[in-house]
């Protein structure tokens, strides 16, 4: 899956996507363990998958702050740090 061809969805049909792959991974390290796996290399490929899905979700939440602790406050001050006392 391309990101550029995700970004055309919906966040529905997003989620749904990730659910399959999530779906996908299981069976294939299932197979794996069992030594059924014909293409080792698809797990990885649907492990990468997940993320970009994951990655491209969290964007469309509009969380895209990544948890960084450096937005500024309204003091000026950034985030964990103290504000100056005045």
């Amino acid at each position: 899956m391309k990101s550029k061809d995700l970004r055309t969805l919906t966040l529905p049909e997003l989620e749904q996507r990730l659910r399959e792959a999530q779906e996908e991974q299981f069976k294939l390290k299932f197979q794996h363990k069992t030594g059924q796996l014909s293409n080792p290399l698809r797990i990885r490929e649907v492990r990468k998958d997940i993320a970009r899905l994951n990655s491209i979700i969290e964007e469309m939440k509009g969380d895209t702050t990544g948890g960084s602790d450096t937005k500024s406050t309204a003091s000026g001050a950034t985030a964990g740090e103290q504000p100056a006392a005045e």
